[in-house]
Parts: structure tokens; sequence; C-alpha cells
């Protein structure tokens, strides 16, 4: 009898702990993510105050604070920055600032990682891919996941393989803007459900963040 309530005491010890951090893993993101975005507001805030003229300011007009109007200038100064680089004149100067970057040792390194990762999340390259798959790269017994660029690979490659290939594209990590272009037979080609955001998280955080998965299972 007491080796049983011994095992049950054990049980629910392990079901405290387990719910103890299902909710420091729930908890703690959203905490963190509004934290973090409202002292960026603030900072934000702080920024565009120092920036905007005196007699310009509105909260020396009005009796009370007025939030997030950082915010939105900084959104307008975005807009306008996209605005202007879009035309001749601003790309040329965008090439300009690029070409003197690349020549600073540090500086240039984060810059391109930066730029591709906002590059691979905010432009349209990510909506190119299909599909997130498994392939066995670089050999056989050793899986890579990859992004199916082309369902149905045609031209030469379809007719001097003789078989239907997929055009695969394989990410390097944690940077997935470059890569390897493969073609695979599809029936060597494993087809995951996540999505392909999920796909290009899971590679720049090395494999970290895997999605579609239940990581908060109780111990058995």
């Amino acid at each position: 009898m007491s080796e049983e309530k011994k095992q049950n005491d054990n049980s629910f010890g392990r079901r405290l702990k387990n719910y103890f951090f299902t909710g420091v893993i729930v908890a703690a993101p959203v905490a963190i993510t509004i934290y973090m975005s409202y002292h960026l507001v603030i900072w934000i805030n702080e920024v565009t105050k120092k920036l905007i003229p005196q007699q310009w300011r509105i909260g020396d007009f009005v009796p009370y604070a007025v939030p997030g109007l950082g915010l939105l200038l900084l959104l307008l100064v975005l807009l306008f920055i996209g605005m202007l680089t879009t035309g001749y004149i601003g790309k040329f100067f965008v090439r300009l600032w690029e070409r003197i970057i690349r020549k600073m040792p540090v500086v240039s390194s984060i810059y391109s990682l930066l730029k591709q990762i906002f590059e691979t999340f905010l432009s349209q390259k990510s909506r190119s891919f299909n599909e997130v798959v498994l392939i066995e790269y670089p050999r056989k017994g050793l899986w890579s996941i990859a992004f199916v660029s082309n369902s149905d690979t045609g031209g030469e490659v379809a007719e001097k393989s003789g078989q239907k290939t997929l055009s695969i594209f394989v990410p390097t990590t944690p940077n997935p803007t470059s890569g390897f272009l493969i073609f695979v037979p599809e029936n060597d080609v494993i087809k995951l459900d996540m999505s392909v955001e999920d796909g290009i998280k899971y590679v720049i955080s090395c494999g970290i963040v895997t999605p579609g998965t239940n990581n908060n299972k109780e111990d058995e």
C-alpha cells in the first residue's frame, strides 16, 4: 500500500512539474514579447521626440501624453524611404552605401546577414517555395530539410534524367538565403506538413525551434 502511495506521489509530482514548465513555456514568450514591445515603443518615442522640432511637438500643445506618435512617425519615415529608394536616384545611393559597407570587415558581415534575414521574411522570396521536404543529403542516412521551388522540373533536366524530378533548394544554416539547388526524384522526397515560414524559422534557429511537435509531453 505504501509502495502504491509512493508511486502516486511521484506521478503527482511529475504532473506538477510538467504543469509548471508548460506554464513557463506558454507565459514567458508572451510576457517577454509584451515587455520588449512596450519598451521598444517607448524607446522609439524618445528617439523621435529629439528629432522633431520643438514647434512641431504635439505633446507640448495637449495636456496629456499621446502614446505611439513616435511609432507613427517611424512608419511614415520607413514609407518615405521605401518610396525614395524605388527610384533611380534612391537605388544609386543604396548601391553606394552597400559598396562602402562591404569594405568594412566586421560591419559588412553583420549588415549582410541582417539584410538577408529581413529579405527572407519580408520580401516575396519565401513565397516562391511550394512546400517543405526532407531529403537524404549530403549522403544516404543523413537527412536535410529543404524547400521545393518547382514541383515538376521540365526541360533538358527532365529529358536527360528520364523521370519526374523536383527542383529542391537546400538552405544553409543559419542563413537560409544561400544554399544549393539539386534535382531529386519525387519518390525520394518526404513531404512535411510544416509551412514554408516554419521551415525557414527551423533553419535560422539551427533546429532549436521545432515547429509541428509537442515538446511538453508528460514523462512516461
